[in-house]
């Protein structure tokens, strides 16, 4: 009895076959904003984002001994040596710390190391 109260109730609530004046929007006006969002996004989230990794990769290659440079962490030294993936720096004299290479934020500018 109380199941059959809940299916009336359901097939009451359920809309009339043949719709009620309400017209679907057609695919195209579905697809649209969508593809507004996504653009939207791309031109302000994601493109950047792209352009500065590639920035950071191009600055990363370009590293050599003797640059001073700024880790990720805030450490500031210079370059003492350099492999693959690693990077020595030297953050005082005869005080030497091995980095990974994606660790190098920055290099900083000759004023900035002159001074």
């Amino acid at each position: 009895m109380l199941m059959n109260i809940a299916v009336a109730s359901l097939i009451a609530m359920a809309a009339p076959p043949g719709g009620s004046g309400q017209q679907q929007g057609s695919i195209f006006s579905t697809i649209v904003p969508l593809v507004v969002i996504f653009a939207i996004f791309y031109f302000l989230m994601i493109r950047p984002q792209q352009r500065q990794a590639k920035k950071h990769k191009e600055m990363l290659s370009a590293i050599k001994k003797g640059d001073r440079v700024v880790t990720r962490g805030g450490m500031l030294g210079t370059i003492f040596a350099i492999s693959d993936n690693v990077v020595t720096i030297e953050i005082a004299d005869n005080v030497r710390a091995r980095f990974n290479r994606e660790a190098i934020a920055a290099i900083e500018s000759n004023q900035t190391a002159n001074a």
